[in-house]
């Protein structure tokens, strides 16, 4: 039997990823990790920061919730550990807010370093004011009851992606991307090569070199048929 989008279940202890690698996670940033990983990961488009300039990365704390009802973030909670990430999705799409200054601060208190989630959230300036970094699909200050039950730490679908909880949310002014927990070491180590090589070409390109070159283009640009000329007055009409 399939477990993911199981409502009513709470599970108290899930695997995490070396508490080391978080930190060089967050440094790599989401697009260097979607890359990392043959592109593959990355949130929809319309999760969003509603902050600029954090760049986080944690274990991932699934929760599933009822359309208009924030009822399992309080289960969430006591589940939660230092480093993880609140990962939050609706059984189906609503823009309510679920998430605003009060639960922040609860979270705050676990050392909860983020929420991600496609769902709604408000009091968005004073969750700016609190340093507490959000990406959701929309801030809307419509309130939420608590009647029903989701489910925290199952797998889920978030924004398009398979989420396990222990897996890594990587967030950063570009987007979200998720890294499966048992991939996260090969990954990281993918990353920090391509960090480097990156900053190679970067100081060929701060010296003067020309990407043209660098990328050895070219040859390639002229096989498909790309010519110079010296003006307009060469071309023919």
């Amino acid at each position: 039997m399939s477990i993911v989008g199981m409502k009513g279940v709470a599970v108290r202890n899930i695997q995490r990823v070396d508490p080391s690698l978080l930190p060089k996670f967050a440094e790599f940033g989401v697009a260097t990790v979607h890359e990392a990983q043959q592109r593959q990961g990355l949130l929809d488009a319309r999760i969003r920061p509603i902050q600029q300039g954090h760049k986080i990365a944690g274990n991932a704390v699934t929760v599933l919730v009822t359309p208009g009802d924030n009822w399992m973030f309080h289960v969430a909670v006591e589940l939660c550990q230092p480093g993880d990430v609140l990962l939050v999705t609706p059984t189906s799409r609503c823009h309510d807010g679920f998430f605003g200054d009060l639960l922040a601060t609860s979270l705050q208190a676990r050392g909860v370093v983020a929420l991600v989630g496609d769902i709604g959230i408000r009091d968005s300036e004073t969750l700016r004011e609190m340093g507490f970094p959000v990406w959701s699909s929309a801030i809307w200050a419509q309130g939420t009851v608590k009647a029903t039950l989701g489910s925290v730490n199952i797998p889920l679908i978030c924004a398009g992606q398979l989420v396990t909880p222990g897996d890594v949310v990587v967030a950063d002014d570009d987007g979200v991307v998720i890294v499966p927990r048992l991939q996260a070491a090969n990954v990281a180590d993918t990353a920090q090569k391509r960090m480097n090589l990156e900053e190679s070409k970067r100081q060929r390109l701060a010296s003067g070199e020309l990407g043209l070159d660098i990328y050895q283009m070219r040859a390639q640009l002229a096989e498909k048929g790309l010519r110079y000329v010296d003006s307009l007055d060469d071309l023919e009409v």
